[in-house]
């Protein structure tokens, strides 16, 4: 692949917008569709007109690089146990008021990008690290797509597989050089109501749901579903019963889904935690739909963060916060108690990567 000189990565050519008629540049890449004069950026603040011509201004500069349990993303069906090397940019495309990574989604790119890696250097640093993926995550990798289809693409080549946490947010137009490359995305839907996204995310919930059918049905990425519930405004039974009941049509009973705990955070630090009441509550509404791998998170539930056989009600995976212990899941993927095919990606066992992160160099 050919890429800017480290001097250049500022400036990278970016794909996805048009010329209008009054020389204003028109964003493709998500459905904000921004209008940029000369030196104006976008929503997401990376994508900006420079003389022009439409700019990525943070390819090849991140906010750092770490090892983390694949079960943090969170994935439970991608290669339990493995390690994966996250890392992500600055700026995101949506604006959500509950940012649990505000410090980094809502930054300007100059004040927390330090690290430099072009697409080949991070894959050689996964494989260096004893890492089987590579994710972008920390803020959404649609407003970096460039970097993230290069880098996808470079880890492809090393037998490196790549992993996207998104909010779905992306136009019909850029979603297929996006997601071509991927092997798995754990998308956020983050409420059901149109309301819910425009009140409290600055976006609209039709295209995120039109990304995750787009997903399931024409291509082979591998996908899980995270859902975190916040008291008083996403999580009320006509909401959680609407939402369930739509994944059961429209993606099928065997995308798992994750209902995560909220903390206080950015602008809503007058919200409660999220009891695990609530999140239990929210298990068994899905579970009701027929949905066959449903999870909570960010509390500690081991019984309801395991994964469970949905012919045998047997247990197959053990977890402890991001702690595996028992292993039931055979290298064909099916369950060792009673053969009913489990939908995921597996390899030969479960993986040795145990409990926190570790940050990685880039350079050997």
């Amino acid at each position: 692949m050919n890429h800017p000189s480290p001097e250049t990565i500022e400036a990278f050519p970016a794909r996805y917008y048009q010329e209008m008629e009054d020389g204003r540049l028109e964003c493709k890449l998500c459905p904000r569709f921004c209008h940029m004069k000369s030196g104006q950026r976008g929503f997401c603040y990376v994508r900006q007109n420079i003389d022009g011509q439409m700019k990525l201004t943070t390819y090849g500069r991140s906010s750092g690089f770490c090892a983390d349990p694949i079960e943090k993303k969170p994935l439970n069906h991608f290669y339990p146990g493995s390690a994966i090397l996250s890392f992500g940019t600055a700026g995101c495309n949506l604006g959500c008021k509950f940012c649990q990574n505000w410090d980094i989604s809502k930054s300007r790119s100059d004040d927390r990008l330090a690290g430099r890696a072009m697409p080949e250097q991070i894959a050689q640093a996964a494989l260096r690290a004893g890492c089987q993926s590579v994710a972008f995550t920390y803020n959404d990798p649609v407003i970096f797509a460039e970097y993230a289809i290069d880098t996808a693409i470079a880890c492809k080549e090393l037998g490196v597989k790549t992993v996207a946490v998104t909010a779905g947010y992306i136009t019909a137009e850029a979603r297929p050089d996006f997601f071509q490359h991927l092997d798995a995305a754990n998308v956020d839907l983050k409420g059901f109501t149109e309301r819910f996204y425009k009140k409290l995310c600055y976006g609209e919930l039709a295209p995120v749901l039109e990304t995750l059918k787009y997903l399931h049905h024409e291509t082979h990425v591998w996908v899980e579903i995270t859902n975190l519930l916040i008291p008083g405004e996403n999580d009320s039974d006509q909401e959680l019963h609407e939402m369930t009941e739509w994944i059961a049509r429209e993606l099928g009973p065997q995308v798992p889904i994750h209902f995560t705990a909220f903390h206080p955070d950015f602008k809503m630090t007058d919200k409660t935690r999220t009891p695990g009441t609530t999140l239990n509550r929210a298990r068994d509404i899905a579970l009701s739909k027929g949905l066959e791998y449903v999870y909570v998170g960010n509390v500690h539930d081991s019984q309801s963060s395991s994964t469970w056989c949905p012919s045998c009600k047997k247990i197959l995976i053990e977890r402890d916060w991001f702690n595996l212990g028992a292993y039931k899941i055979t290298p064909q993927g099916c369950c060792s108690f009673c053969g009913h095919e489990i939908a995921g990606r597996w390899g030969s066992g479960k993986g040795t990567w145990q409990g926190g992160r570790c940050l990685v160099p880039i350079q050997p």
